[in-house]
């Protein structure tokens, strides 16, 4: 029962203060005259990936760097099976080509850089600042691509998070305070969320990557889950697919990378994440890239793989914690069938769509 009160707990005060934190920053910054897009590309990222944050930072502090790792390992894998699979299920989603020719290629690429800088089981805080450095040079790209924006998207921020002018100073204060609350509840929220993981992974006697990977991660990617569905549903699709993507990307160069600086010594890898979790998270954005590609939509039968892969993914994990004997024959079946038979259906859709694409150009 303690247990269950500490994760939920948690995860309340998670969603709670990201949200907190989010609303007050947003109008604080927007008060400065920065630009609603600009606040959207920098201060609702950040703030939608906060909750990971604390708890990587915490978990690392304390002594329990599984959970830092598998929180943002699983958290990348759950944002693009689960939050862009459930999102085109609800509706066929838009993909920009933005999204195609910068964000995918850039999550590819720090994926595999993080892939390579975890080789020797450790990410180090020279490494964390390397990446860091990276966040600031896309963000500064952002910022300057978001003024060549139409004005319609300028219009939609503006709708989301006002005009940014806060004549009252008791508007200021009451900003102020729910940026405070926000960093609260973070706090409490994370204490509590990787305290009741730590219990849960002792009683079942699961290892501590094992709940960051499957518990931690998908409680902390509550935030992106809300945004993503509710924009889904409103029909707003390209901030769907979007959040989901920026949040994968702002959760390896700001969430790890910021761990990995403040840790005493960088951040410690299993061997079980670096040979199967980190390879998987690198799959699932490599194997995305032509999904998005094919008629620039995400079908709802693609939104049924990604959470289709989700659940085979779930299962592995809890078959190899538990040691049962159906591991081998479940391995078999997806490495010698399901995974032949989906890349099969990508080339397959993927040369239709160019073949499209060629005669609608002839």
């Amino acid at each position: 029962m303690v247990i269950f009160l500490l994760i939920s707990g948690g995860l309340l005060s998670l969603v709670a203060g990201a949200e907190a934190l989010v609303r007050g920053a947003s109008r604080l910054v927007a008060a400065l005259g920065i630009s609603p897009l600009v606040i959207g590309l920098t201060v609702v990222a950040f703030g939608t990936s906060s909750p990971e944050l604390a708890i990587s930072l915490q978990s690392t502090f304390i002594g329990q760097p599984d959970i830092a790792v598998g929180n943002v390992v699983g958290s990348n894998i759950f944002n693009m099976l689960v939050i862009v699979g459930l999102s085109a299920v609800i509706t066929p989603l838009v993909v920009h080509q933005q999204l195609v020719r910068l964000d995918m290629p850039l999550l590819i690429t720090i994926s595999l850089i993080t892939w390579w800088m975890a080789a020797n089981g450790v990410v180090s805080r020279w490494e964390g600042a390397i990446l860091f450095a990276g966040l600031m040079v896309y963000i500064a790209f952002l910022v300057w691509q978001s003024r060549r924006e139409s004005a319609e998207v300028q219009e939609e921020y503006e709708a989301e998070y006002g005009d940014g002018r806060l004549q009252d100073w008791r508007l200021w204060l009451l900003n102020l305070g729910s940026v405070g609350i926000g960093l609260a509840l973070l706090v409490v929220g994370s204490n509590w969320l990787v305290e009741g993981a730590a219990q849960l992974a002792r009683i079942f006697g699961l290892s501590e990557l094992i709940i960051g990977l499957t518990i931690v991660a998908a409680g902390t990617s509550l935030p992106e889950v809300a945004t993503s569905v509710l924009a889904a549903i409103r029909g707003e699709r390209d901030i769907a697919v979007g959040n989901a993507v920026g949040s994968s990307i702002f959760n390896l160069m700001a969430v790890l990378a910021l761990t990995a600086v403040f840790a005493p010594s960088g951040i410690n890898v299993a061997t079980a994440a670096l040979n199967f979790d980190i390879p998987v998270m690198t799959a699932v954005a490599v194997a995305s890239l032509p999904i998005f590609f094919t008629g620039n939509l995400i079908a709802r039968w693609e939104g049924m793989v990604f959470l289709g892969y989700y659940i085979a993914y779930t299962a592995y994990l809890v078959l190899d914690a538990t040691g049962h004997r159906a591991l081998p024959q479940y391995s078999a079946i997806m490495l010698q069938f399901v995974l032949p038979l989906t890349i099969l259906t990508l080339l397959i859709f993927l040369v239709r769509d160019w073949r499209a694409r060629y005669l609608l150009k002839s």
